[in-house]
């Protein structure tokens, strides 16, 4: 029997943050889902999940988020997901730093999810496939499995016909207000348009870019409101997924960090530039080229 060469070393995996670039509402089905169309992105900012995999077949997060129990939390129950589901006898000993805004729209917990997927599964060697792994994901959520593709994607349905492309990779200006936002309450609005016509990948890209449910978001939330009235002065600005985020776009990098040092006191967030491969998976390539 050979010896798991990851034993007892310290690795360190990104969950990087996702935008939705568009995002429009077909219809709504009989089941109460909703039929949409939308384009991710990743940014090479976000989490970070430093794993310690051990023999003992224990799952520790040396951390907890506020206010989420453990047995909720979307990391420790990928981490059991996938050993339970491969009969792994191994365990492992993980740290979250968290960096992306809870509830913001960018996808933080489930990147952490997905992150937690494939790298244990690389850890641990117990060599699901990526799509076995996507579809252990969309058990804990919706975006889980574009998080474990790892590539910019169109989709459509409810989430889960999946296209991958190459929007261009432009700078972003990303900022939270401090506010939390129902997506329940934004998908029960009667005001949410629900008949926006279906249309070719191709079309869609060349089409300036727009979120079904920014006006109604922007309607509830004064807060949204006031955030795009500002970052709108300096370049056309979107809400991602039901937000709370907004984002911007810009073609350099200096141009942005301008933009956002200008941000007003109650605004945070970050700068970061859109990428059509998922950090993760550069990160997945450099560990594998050591070991």
């Amino acid at each position: 029997m050979t010896t798991n060469p990851f034993l007892g070393k310290l690795l360190r995996f990104p969950c990087p943050a996702k935008l939705n670039l568009f995002l429009y509402i077909n219809q709504k089905r009989a089941d109460g889902y909703h039929e949409l169309q939308t384009l991710f992105q990743f940014l090479d900012y976000g989490d970070w999940l430093t794993i310690t995999i051990n023999n003992t077949g224990k799952i520790e997060l040396t951390n907890s988020l506020e206010g989420v129990a453990l047995e909720q939390n979307l990391i420790y129950r990928a981490a059991k997901m996938l050993q339970q589901t491969t009969q792994s006898t191994l365990g492992a000993s993980i740290h979250l730093e968290k960096h992306l805004p809870m509830g913001g729209g960018v996808g933080g917990g489930s990147s952490d999810a997905a992150t937690t997927l494939v790298a244990l599964n690389y850890l641990w060697q117990t060599q699901l496939s990526v799509d076995q792994l996507a579809e252990l994901g969309l058990q804990l959520g919706a975006d889980v499995p574009i998080f474990v593709h790892g590539k910019a994607a169109f989709a459509e349905g409810v989430g889960e016909k999946i296209t991958y492309c190459q929007p261009p990779e432009k700078y972003y200006v990303v900022v939270k207000p401090n506010v939390a936002i129902s997506t329940a309450k934004v998908f029960q609005d009667p005001n949410l348009p629900r008949q926006t016509p279906k249309k070719p990948l191709a079309v869609l890209l060349s089409e300036n870019y727009t979120n079904d449910c920014e006006k109604v978001v922007r309607d509830h939330y004064p807060e949204v409101e006031q955030a795009i009235q500002w970052l709108v002065q300096y370049a056309p600005t979107r809400l991602t997924g039901t937000g709370a985020c907004i984002f911007a776009e810009f073609d350099s990098q200096d141009r942005a960090l301008a933009v956002f040092q200008q941000r007003p006191s109650d605004l945070t967030g970050f700068v970061a530039k859109g990428v059509n491969q998922s950090p993760l998976y550069l990160t997945l390539a450099e560990i594998q080229q050591q070991f």
